[in-house]
This record gives C-alpha cells, structure tokens and sequence, in this order.
C-alpha cells in the first residue's frame, strides 16, 4: 500500500481508503463489516472514511468498535457534517455553529475516540453564513478534536471562499471529497485546478461508479440477483444513471484493457482514478472481506499513457464532464 500527502499538509494517508458508506450499519452485519475492517488493516490500508448520517450514526459505532484495539496514531479517521442525523429537527442539519458542534462531538462519541483526522463539511450550506460555519471548524481544531478540515462536493467558486476564510481563521482546507471515476469527470474542468491553486486535493468517492466499471452488469442482461443495483435501501438510484445500454456496452470496451495490465476491471477503475496527482486517496467500500483483498491490488499501478487515451476513446460517448453538475442542494433537506 502506497500513501500520498493530503493537500498541502503533512498528513500521510493510504491511496486507497475504506469507505463504510451504504455498508456498515445497514447492508451488512456487524460481524462481516469488523471482518471488513481487518481485511483493509491486513491489505495495509490505515485511513478510514465515515460520516454522522451514514445509517443515523450507525455506520460511525460500528467502525469505532471495529477499529477499537488497533493503536489511534497509527490511523486516519475521517467523518462528515452536514446532512441530517438524530430526530432530524430543524438544528439537525446544515453548517451552523450549533450543527458543527453537536456533530463533532456525536461523532467521536459514536467513534469512541479523542479527535478524528480529517472533519469534512459534507456538502456545502447555501443558508449558513460562510464566515459561521469557517469560525466554527476553526474553533474545532483548536479544540483538538479535529487536526484537519475538509470539504465535499463543493464547487470552485465555494473552494476559494472557503479556503480565503480558513486562512484569516487560522488553518487551510486540505482536501475535497467528490464523485470521480472515468465516466463521471465533472471536477476535471474547474474543481481540480482550484484544488491545486489552494493546496487542497481529492478523497474520490465511487471510483468504480457504484460498481458499473467492474463490468459485472451487462447491455440488454437482466441485472445481477443480491447487486447494488436490486438494492433499493442500498444504493438503487444512485447507480441508475450509469445503466443504460449505452453506457455498459462503452464499459466492456475496457475488458481487454485490464486483461493486457492483469488487472481486474474494477482494479483498472480504482487505478484510473489514481493516475490523478491531485487525487489523494479512491474511497472504497465492501460487503465481504475478499473484495478488500482484491481492490487493494491497484494502489501503485502505473497505466502508460496509451492505455490511458484508449480508456478515453472507449468510454468518450458515454463520460460526463460539466462543471455545473458540481453541486450542493440548494436548502437543507427537510
């Protein structure tokens, strides 16, 4: 396992990330997500990602629990803010200073630890005062209980406000966690070059695009019995956009691409990913301990340039890169 700086700070952390979205707390049992847990610890990976609202707090207790032996300074944690957890009322989401506060210290209670690494605003709040919700972060790493900030899913034009902000406040954002993979580029065009601009770099999430460039599901094929896909509590509709015939006939194009690097299709996904130098870390989740195994195999894989613009020409009818599909909802969710 390979490890890559976050932004512009000092943080080392594993190129690949295990992810517990859609996971830990509500698709799998306990007992499979800790056996997770240990086979992303065995691959080598250190760094781990959760969020408050993954399964209503849910996702964060049984990541704490899993990781409850293993020594804190030889992890990264990072956890989210933003969507609503709780009863949901209507202090139970956004960025206001109230919400950051209580949601730091839910998490790391539900996380059973002292600080996280990396505290991400998980989208970002159209009806919070900017300058609020910076003061606050700042004041949460002056309390130790975060070392870093980050962001996600927030566009160019918020990066830079946000980013002149935490200066005058006294700390840098140092990353943003978007949806990348080799069919969904929207960051490609305005977010990554204000990221490198400010010091900040990527924690990608769905690198496989919900599982459709492992090229497990099949123009004019009935889709796959027990896959995220059929999961209507885990995953349906964010996977949806991605199956159409079109789509999927592009992505078996890439079969013979991973055959010629030995990799597997979604290792040839995680991988393409990772030839991005402002991608920090490709999030990744797991049902069952061996996909761990397998999706570790693409840290440090090196696709020559060839390969990679035949990646492009096989995929290009189907890649969507418009920068103002970079978004975050125009309120709080209800």
């Amino acid at each position: 396992m390979e490890y890559r700086y976050l932004g512009r700070s000092g943080l080392k952390i594993t190129e690949i990330t295990y992810g517990n979205w859609l996971t830990h707390g509500s698709q799998v049992e306990n007992d499979v997500a800790t056996a997770c847990v240990r086979a992303a610890l065995d691959a080598g990976i250190t760094t781990f990602d959760t969020a408050d609202a993954y399964a209503n707090g849910k996702a964060e207790e049984v990541l704490g629990a899993a990781l409850a032996h293993e020594r804190r300074e030889s992890l990264e944690i990072f956890t989210k803010v933003y969507w609503p957890v709780g009863p949901k009322g209507p202090n139970d989401t956004g960025l206001s200073r109230k919400h950051i506060m209580e949601g730091i210290n839910g998490s790391l209670r539900r996380l059973n630890m002292d600080y996280v690494d990396l505290y991400q605003a998980h989208r970002f709040d159209h009806e919070t005062p900017l300058e609020e919700t910076i003061a606050a972060f700042a004041d949460v790493v002056r309390a130790g209980k975060a070392l870093y900030i980050g962001v996600s899913e927030w566009s160019a034009d918020q990066m830079r406000r946000g980013q002149a902000l935490a200066r005058q406040a006294g700390f840098s954002l140092v990353s943003n966690q978007p949806q990348y993979n080799a069919l969904w580029r929207v960051i490609e065009p305005e977010v990554i070059p204000a990221a490198k601009e400010l010091g900040m770099s990527q924690v990608v999430w769905s690198p496989m695009a919900q599982g459709t460039l492992s090229g497990k599901y099949l123009p004019g094929q009935p889709l796959p019995s027990g896959s995220r896909a059929t999961d209507e509590h885990g995953g349906a509709d964010t996977i949806s956009r991605y199956l159409d015939d079109s789509i999927l006939s592009n992505v078996q194009k890439l079969r013979p691409i991973a055959e010629e690097l030995e990799l597997s299709m979604a290792q040839l996904a995680i991988a393409w990913v990772l030839q991005n130098d402002n991608v920090a870390t490709a999030l990744v989740g797991a049902s069952r301990p061996e996909q761990v195994a397998e999706n570790v195999k693409a840290s440090g894989v090196k696709i020559p340039a060839g390969l990679m613009a035949a990646i492009d020409d096989a995929l290009a009818p189907s890649i969507i890169n418009d920068p103002a599909k970079t978004v975050s909802p125009a309120s709080r969710p209800a």
